[in-house]
């Protein structure tokens, strides 16, 4: 009679052979962990972790992702903890750095490599929550026999990616479970609540890089999904989400390369330097509730000239 590992074998080797690569990005990542990574699914793999030293390192690459993302977490875990369920965030490299879950379950996890300092990117343990985000850019669900690793076909595995404020993947929101009677529907409810944390970490980081500037939410678009902009006291863009990114299709450092904003949302105009200073005297006037002799004095030209500049008799 075949066993639960065999059957697993064998639908792996029917979804590579069968062409599902093409059409699947579960066999997708099955055929990256068989062909370029040369992993069996049947072999127990040692647990990879990296040295106390190196985690350090991991962690202090992350700069403010970790103090910035942990309220989130402690948020998400209150939502997900009482389903079993422990959460991981891991670098771009796959290494988790922290976690949240509950003590009782710690050996459990710990056991199942679900610990800081393990490996969990797509080349070292096939397809997983955390290194098929990775790999393909983008939340995912990986549900029990849906591993790569038999071994790990008991978990069930949200993840979801955080981008730097330059637009970068910088690393992975991941919330898994070992309970056994955990639904698909409630594993795809996870999913949505692990990307909506994973995207207000994204958000609250851009925020904080752009102390400064003024943040714009692109219209049309989900508020949830974060599309930002960053726009400077002379309406040029000088950051944006991913979100944002793709939707306008821009690349590269914006800092050093800004473009104008209303280029970027289509209602671009021909500037003309008496434009720019009439809006100038109109903020002034409106900071000074419309009286003419305060804004002049404000600005520091007399009172005739705002009123010739302004057009006024």
């Amino acid at each position: 009679m075949p066993t639960e590992t065999s059957l697993h074998l064998s639908r792996i080797e029917a979804a590579i052979s069968g062409g599902m690569a093409t059409r699947s990005p579960v066999a997708a990542s099955w055929a990256r962990s068989a062909g370029v990574h040369r992993l069996d699914p049947l072999t127990r793999l040692r647990d990879a972790r990296v040295s106390a030293r190196e985690l350090a390192e991991a962690t202090e690459r992350l700069g403010a992702l970790l103090p910035t993302a942990a309220p989130h977490l402690d948020r998400l875990f209150q939502i997900v903890g009482s389903l079993g369920a422990c959460i991981v965030i891991a670098d771009a490299q796959g290494i988790a750095v922290d976690r949240r879950g509950h003590p009782g379950d710690d050996r459990h996890f710990a056991e199942s490599g679900l610990w800081t300092g393990a490996i969990w990117s797509e080349a070292q343990v096939g397809t997983n929550g955390i290194g098929t985000c990775l790999a393909e850019g983008r939340a995912v669900t990986i549900h029990r026999d849906q591993h790569f690793m038999a071994s790990n076909i008991g978990l069930s595995c949200s993840s979801a990616p955080v981008h730097g404020p330059d637009g970068m993947l910088m690393a992975v929101i991941d919330v898994s479970t070992a309970r056994h009677d955990l639904p698909d529907a409630v594993a795809g409810l996870i999913g949505n609540t692990v990307t909506e944390a994973a995207q207000r970490v994204e958000a609250e980081l851009f925020h904080q890089h752009f102390p400064r500037a003024r943040i714009v939410l692109l219209p049309g678009l989900d508020r949830v999904a974060g599309a930002l902009l960053a726009v400077d006291a002379d309406d040029l863009v000088i950051g944006a989400t991913r979100a944002a990114r793709l939707h306008l299709g821009m690349t590269g450092d914006l800092a050093a390369r800004p473009r104008p904003l209303g280029d970027l949302m289509g209602c671009a105009s021909h500037d003309r330097i008496e434009d720019g200073e009439r809006a100038v005297l109109n903020r002034a006037l409106a900071r000074c509730d419309g009286n003419v002799s305060a804004a002049a004095r404000a600005l520091g030209v007399s009172r005739a000239t705002l009123h010739r500049k302004l057009g006024r008799e």
